[in-house]
């Protein structure tokens, strides 16, 4: 048996094409596993990704991490008639894939990195690690699938396609992996513009109470311990957690807020950036200072990235007293 999501067929036979939010030329072209699988499967369905991105603007430091973030499902199903639910996974997972497809919904598994050849040279056949795929074609007699994963699309085939269903012997024991489904579930808004508005002022009154990089500045020393004693792979576990996620963040906050119509929030785009930017200087100084075990002038990065936070929530004030009225 075999299925593939409507409208989707002609993926199979087409070299895939970047949205323009993960340009190599943007300061951080990837963000993570969940919302670079979501901006191209939302312009996969016809839709520009870009419109939903008002979230960005609730990112929080959680303590350890910064907010792994994702696209609310409320919001993609306002803007998109797209809603992600989660798949109840209770018998065999290909025939649950192929159920789901067979009723035209791309169906996101968490699956181990070791079997996507799309991450050649960095986990595939190296390491293992979770990561979330989206799935909109299965073949099983070919043993062949087609999937979305961070910005690409790639084919798994062979023992790839066993490893990642959970198929290869001695898997049999292994915890089912979690899955939703992206289902459509009606038509979408016929004003993206003024719906993206309203998510941002909504997300605006949602933002976090404190200003993250100053709750962030009050532990960096401790981190800077941390990393001066646990070595490079520990680095690049943090980095991914912290910088990373904050720079990706308002990266994408800066390139929603230069969608929006006219030039009323150009100002907060280039502070926006600004963080972005920061954000990426630390990471490469963060890196530098683990190489020479010197950690001398990185906290006043982090101060930087204190004052230009409040900085954007000054220019994005008038959302507040908007939303209230």
């Amino acid at each position: 048996m075999k299925a593939t999501v409507p409208g989707f067929a002609h993926l199979l036979e087409t070299v895939p094409s970047l949205h323009a939010l993960h340009d190599i030329e943007r300061p951080w072209p990837q963000t993570n596993c969940s919302v670079d699988l979501v901006i191209e499967l939302v312009a996969a369905y016809g839709f520009e990704p870009t419109w939903m991105l008002a979230f960005t603007l609730t990112q929080d430091f959680e303590g350890d991490h910064f907010t792994f973030f994702k696209v609310p499902s409320e919001d993609l199903e306002a803007l998109y008639g797209l809603s992600i639910q989660e798949l109840a996974v209770w018998d065999d997972l290909e025939g649950h894939i192929l159920e789901q497809l067979v009723r035209g919904h791309v169906v996101l598994v968490e699956v181990d990195g070791f079997y996507l050849p799309d991450t050649r040279g960095v986990t595939y056949r190296e390491n293992h690690g979770k990561t979330t795929i989206g799935i909109f074609s299965l073949d099983q007699e070919t043993r062949q699938l087609a999937y979305f994963h961070n910005e690409t699309r790639g084919v798994l085939s062979g023992d790839d396609y066993d490893g990642a269903l959970q198929k290869l012997p001695g898997q049999s024991e292994l915890l089912m992996p979690y899955c939703e489904v992206v289902k459509p579930m009606g038509a979408a808004s016929i004003d993206p513009a003024g719906l993206a508005l309203h998510l941002l002022q909504r997300h605006f009154l949602r933002r976090p109470l404190k200003n993250p990089f100053r709750a962030y500045e009050e532990v960096f020393a401790g981190h800077l311990a941390k990393l001066g004693q646990r070595g490079p792979a520990y680095f690049h576990a943090y980095a991914f957690n912290t910088v990373r996620q904050v720079g990706a963040n308002f990266g994408l906050l800066e390139s929603f807020l230069l969608r929006m119509p006219g030039d009323r929030f150009v100002i907060a785009a280039t502070t926006a950036r600004r963080l972005a930017e920061e954000a990426k200087v630390l990471q490469f100084r963060l890196a530098r200072a683990v190489m020479r075990s010197n950690f001398d002038g990185l906290a006043a990065i982090v101060a930087s990235l204190v004052q230009t936070y409040d900085q954007l929530m000054c220019d994005l004030t008038p959302l507040g007293h908007a939303a209230q009225t």
